[in-house]
């Protein structure tokens, strides 16, 4: 990655202080972007709090779907690039919730796009999708030319994002491109009911860790850093390829299952014949997902540095340094 492309660029990331936008906006900082981050919530043991870099960005609190807010960042901090991140992630929430997942993932998308439209400094947006926005195909990997076909409603807010970013880039000529990254994980992600931060919690305790579904599901799984590194590239490519309104797979197309998921974190743990709880309860959640990351090799040049053992004995080391402190 160019660090002259980064330098004193004016950068928005939507839901900087998530997982994935603490990750990113650490990195831009590093490179020496001037980062403007949008949150709804403070999260005060999100990775991005824990660096101590709140105080080398612009932070604005508001929500997502406040246009008249996303049209004030983009003009007065005069924005070139957009890292549209902001989303409800989590499947079970979003069966619970619908209308809360659907309010952020849809409607947050289009309102940041049309801010967008009208904001002459914006060069490059690009659009957190994800694997999921493919929902449940008969023939796998998926590529980019597979149809989105969410059923369930998760699914759902990714794939009406994911076209509707779509059409701003064809109808308007904007240059969005869209992300479908396979399941990520590393240090920082404190969401509990996810596979690997709630398997190296309970790892850590030297409790049984709880598989929620038969251990059969299927995924692919990628490291935050490797993702990171994706996004970055994307946004430079953006600028001088023509890819604007296509979509980007990345993954490490290595499809493993959720009981052979946790085996490999225990194998990595202090605490290797630990036997996981399987509950056999997941509903509304696709069997099998995983990606062809072929067309991000080729165009973009981006390949995963990280092996899938790499980046779970980096997160487990993360996990354990942040289990010590609480």
């Amino acid at each position: 990655m160019s660090n002259s492309f980064w330098r004193d660029r004016r950068v928005l990331v939507t839901g900087c202080s998530g997982f994935l936008g603490s990750w990113l906006t650490a990195r831009l900082i590093d490179s020496e972007a001037d980062v403007v981050g949008l949150v709804r919530d403070k999260v005060p043991h999100s990775q991005l709090m824990r660096s101590g870099l709140l105080d080398r960005l612009h932070l604005v609190e508001g929500d997502v779907i406040d246009y008249a807010l996303l049209e004030r960042i983009l003009v007065e901090y005069e924005i070139n690039t957009i890292f549209h991140l902001a989303a409800q992630t989590i499947v079970t929430i979003a069966n619970r919730a619908p209308l809360s997942t659907f309010e952020t993932n849809i409607k947050g998308t289009w309102v940041v796009l049309e801010a967008a439209r009208r904001s002459p400094t914006v060069k490059g947006i690009i659009i957190a999708s994800s694997d999921k926005a493919y929902g449940n195909q008969a023939q796998l990997p998926n590529r980019e030319d597979s149809p989105l076909l969410g059923r369930h409603p998760y699914d759902v807010s990714k794939s009406c994002a994911d076209l509707i970013a779509q059409t701003y880039g064809t109808t308007y000529a904007m240059p969005v491109v869209v992300t479908r990254f396979a399941n990520l994980y590393g240090g920082g992600d404190l969401n509990w009911n996810r596979i690997v931060p709630g398997t190296m919690r309970s790892i850590l305790r030297g409790e049984r860790p709880i598989i929620r579904s038969d251990g059969t599901f299927r995924r692919d799984y990628l490291f935050v850093e490797d993702a990171v590194g994706g996004y970055l590239e994307l946004a430079q490519q953006l600028e001088h390829s023509d890819i604007r309104g296509q979509a980007f797979n990345f993954g490490m197309d290595q499809p493993t299952t959720a009981l052979e998921m946790v085996r490999t974190i225990l194998s990595l743990s202090d605490c290797p014949s630990l036997e996981p709880v399987i509950l056999d309860q997941a509903q509304n959640e696709i069997l099998d997902q995983f990606l062809d990351s072929e067309k991000a090799h080729r165009l973009l040049g981006w390949y995963p540095r990280h092996s899938l053992r790499e980046g779970l004995q980096k997160t487990l080391n993360w996990y354990r340094q942040f289990l010590a402190r609480k």
